[in-house]
């Protein structure tokens, strides 16, 4: 059994130390031994701010939403979002209009 940690973004087990860097040879993620130590998965949104469960956050683009005719138009605001467990490119939210969206952090800034 290896003493290197799993990777914290694709969990796979294929991983080797760099200096002070942890590097998964499969998806490339690079992280520090302190990051990757309980510190669970870091939520960024499309400009790179670190987002928490209960923050409001803002849609950069039109998006068209699967199973409404509704589209979330640039500009709506989500408030009080929820975090995915282990995902760290989606998050849970409401807008006023449509309820239990799931959105990728790419398409949000914080607000």
């Amino acid at each position: 059994m290896s003493a290197t940690p799993a990777c914290p973004q694709c969990t796979l087990e294929n991983t080797y130390a760099d200096g002070a860097l942890m590097i998964c040879a499969d998806c490339g993620f690079e992280w520090t031994a302190e990051e990757g130590v309980g510190s669970g998965v870091v939520v960024r949104d499309s400009n790179g701010n670190v987002l928490a469960a209960g923050d409001t956050v803002t849609v950069i683009k039109d998006l068209k939403v699967k199973g409404s005719s509704i589209p979330l138009k640039q500009g709506t605001v989500i408030r009080n979002i929820r975090l995915v467990e282990d995902d760290a490119e989606h998050i849970e939210g409401n807008s006023d209009k449509i309820k239990g969206l799931v959105l990728k952090t790419c398409f949000l800034k914080k607000a």
